[in-house]
């Protein structure tokens, strides 16, 4: 019976979202990688992780996107932020290698996130007393903004597109998050 409900399940998915798809047009202004990131802290009510949401657009229309459960667990949500930060940072060197590989990059990457805190951490390279205790592998990412390869800004929570991989949004946030994305609704 489990795979029964599992059959519907799926069937009534494919109905109700034959209408959504990704659309995809050409530059007119240069080509542009960018990400968006961002986390919801110790949402998972069984172990307590964060959830770690990105998404990058080329072009302005969606071309990969994340969301998972981060495989530590935060102690605040500034640290949660981060981790989600240096992931969207990896995806962002892969993107952007795979682009200029194939000759259309040429402009850097940025990647947005709306925490604040998190992008004070990753310029500062200054430890303190309040981050010793984060994991050395996840400072990997103010390496990658001393080089210069990717850069970090902050965008409003409400321009944030990533919202959509860590809470449940209103119909409105939703039909926004679409919209910046490039997604279509039919």
């Amino acid at each position: 019976m489990p795979h029964w409900n599992a059959l519907k399940w799926h069937l009534r998915y494919l109905k109700f979202s034959a209408n959504h798809g990704l659309i995809f047009t050409k530059c007119t202004e240069g080509v542009k990688l960018s990400g968006y990131v961002d986390s919801n802290y110790a949402n998972d009510k069984d172990n307590r992780k964060s959830t770690t949401s990105y998404v990058f657009t080329l072009c302005g229309s969606c071309i990969s996107w994340k969301s998972q459960l981060q495989p530590i667990v935060a102690l605040s949500t500034t640290k949660a932020e981060y981790v989600a930060a240096t992931e969207a940072f990896k995806e962002a060197i892969w993107l952007s290698r795979l682009v200029a590989e194939i000759g259309f990059l040429k402009q850097d990457v940025t990647v947005f996130s709306d925490s604040q805190s998190a992008i004070q951490l990753c310029k500062n390279p200054v430890f303190h007393d309040r981050t010793k205790h984060i994991d050395v592998r996840f400072h990997f990412i103010r390496d990658v903004l001393d080089a210069g390869k990717v850069k970090l800004c902050k965008i409003p929570s409400e321009f944030n597109p990533a919202d959509m991989g860590t809470k449940c949004l209103s119909a409105e946030k939703l039909l926004s998050c679409k919209r910046i994305l490039n997604l279509d609704c039919g």
